[in-house]
């Protein structure tokens, strides 16, 4: 076992609440249209501001896992990537399911309009 493994898994043990509070959230893939929502400082004050777009990936695992959200702010594509187990993230909510081939969806970044559109996912649900 590495170090950074040793360090990782004791930092996993510390924050055994935070991750199994988390882990209702890990079930978004890319293609996913989701809702980040953020805690911002401003001064003294904090927030919280949503940030939503469709994931385009998600890379690594355990806790340094990230996801990168793409979303177009007027006109302008922007994204931003998001540590999984971060503090800084109030939650992620899933707005819509998509339906994609690929892990990574970078072609998105020279598309625009209606060839950048994702097919929604049709997905059964649990009868109960």
């Amino acid at each position: 076992m590495s170090l950074l493994d040793f360090v990782e898994q004791d930092h996993r043990k510390s924050m055994d609440d935070f991750v199994t509070a988390r882990d209702n959230d890990k079930d978004f893939h890319p293609g996913d249209t989701v809702r980040v929502n953020v805690r911002v400082i401003e001064g003294d004050k904090e927030r919280i501001q949503p940030y939503e777009g469709v994931i385009m990936r998600r890379h690594g695992g355990g806790v340094n896992a990230t996801f990168t959200v793409r979303r177009i702010s007027f006109g302008v594509g922007m994204e931003r990537t998001f540590p999984l187990f971060s503090p800084r993230i109030e939650s992620v909510e899933i707005v819509r399911r998509g339906s994609v081939r690929r892990a990574k969806l970078y072609f998105l970044r020279e598309r625009s309009g209606k060839s950048a559109r994702i097919k929604e996912r049709a997905y059964r649900r649990a009868e109960g």
